[in-house]
């Protein structure tokens, strides 16, 4: 578990510096910006008590947002979904240059039998992000399967390894590779293989295991208001995507990443060895003599884990240092850590406007701010 205090500045952030933060994130919903966010900060192995703001719902009479409350955290769940992978790979069950064909053999079709785990890890496969089809198949509520198996008919963008292309396709390959080689869903893998093990009591792949009534319902966009398949809807809470389907509290998602920060450590508790998390939060892709430079410039990966380049990815003024490591999730998440720091910050939110925004950003720039030198 991981230790929680009320006092700021037992994990070296000013009680100043931290109103700052909570006012600001309180102004959100004063100004009608979001219905509601939770901020988690902790530091060096301490969880600084988390904060909630504004509503659970969307009508002005909802119940208050709590510090514990559940949020659908979208493509959070990609690192987290690579992290089952790299614990197979440090079992020896596959390595990152295996090619998924060799796992999948439907997957090598339309000239896919060279893409590897790295490729997918790293974002660099040359799948498209989306299946084409993909609002077709959440209108009427089609199986993971069916997505999986669409994807294994896919053509490439671009020859793997040449180019850097955002693409939740391969991470739910990513996810059928984790069910192919141990023979459980890939939810049933990380319930028993990282969440239950770090303390992650309110956090699921999928909804199977979490109270559904402490979830807090997201400001959807136009484009999914009345739609069976939105994200606040009970298929999209079930579907479990590899890409985007996790739930978790703000301490949760805390736990996972100082896990990070302590090589694979949480307390006594031991999920990874030290070269697994190095592997997974070192850049990937700037070494790839394959990729233009100017991409590689723009942008860098680890292992499932964007890296803080350019320097203010997760931030506007202040960033944390290059060293730093985190991700976003559309529906209005933020998560980074950093090892030089020891700092790990969530800010989630349920307004997908807030997704890469300046907004959110700036608070990272708040919680830097209050770091006592």
């Amino acid at each position: 578990m991981l230790p929680n205090s009320d006092i700021s500045t037992d994990i070296g952030l000013s009680a100043d510096g931290m109103n700052r933060l909570y006012h600001y994130i309180q102004s959100w919903i004063d100004e009608g910006h979001a219905p509601g966010a939770a901020v988690g900060i902790a530091r060096n192995g301490c969880l600084l008590s988390p904060r909630g703001f504004g509503r659970m719902g969307l009508a002005a009479d909802a119940a208050p947002l709590p510090p514990d409350a559940i949020f659908l955290t979208a493509s959070v769940t990609k690192p987290v979904s690579c992290a089952a992978v790299a614990l197979l790979i440090e079992r020896g069950l596959l390595t990152l240059n295996t090619p998924v064909a060799s796992i999948l053999p439907a997957f090598g079709q339309h000239g896919k039998d060279q893409v590897t785990v790295h490729h997918l890890m790293t974002h660099t496969s040359g799948l498209p992000d989306m299946i084409p089809e993909n609002i077709a198949y959440r209108q009427r509520q089609a199986p993971l399967d069916e997505f999986i198996a669409r994807i294994y008919t896919l053509d490439l963008l671009f020859e793997s390894g040449t180019d850097i292309s955002y693409q939740s396709t391969g991470i739910a390959i990513l996810g059928e590779i984790v069910r192919q080689i141990t023979d459980k869903p890939l939810p049933v893998f990380l319930d028993e293989e990282i969440f239950e093990p770090l303390g992650m009591n309110d956090s699921s792949l999928g909804n199977h295991r979490i109270d559904v009534d402490r979830v807090a319902l997201i400001d959807v966009p136009d484009a999914q208001l009345g739609e069976p398949w939105n994200w606040n809807e009970a298929y999209w809470r079930g579907f479990g995507a590899p890409w985007g389907g996790m739930f978790a509290t703000v301490a949760d998602i805390n736990r996972f990443t100082q896990m990070f920060i302590h090589e694979g450590l949480l307390g006594e508790t031991h999920i990874f060895h030290p070269a697994t998390i190095t592997s997974m939060i070192t850049d990937q892709t700037s070494s790839m003599p394959h990729i233009k430079a100017e991409v590689r410039e723009k942008q860098s990966w680890g292992l499932g884990w964007r890296l803080n380049n350019p320097p203010t990815l997760f931030s506007v003024n202040t960033p944390p240092s290059s060293r730093a490591f985190g991700h976003y999730g559309a529906t209005g998440t933020m998560v980074w850590a950093d090892p030089e720091t020891g700092l790990s910050c969530a800010v989630f939110t349920t307004k997908p406007d807030f997704c890469e925004s300046d907004a959110i950003r700036q608070c990272s720039d708040l919680v830097m701010d209050a770091l006592i030198r």
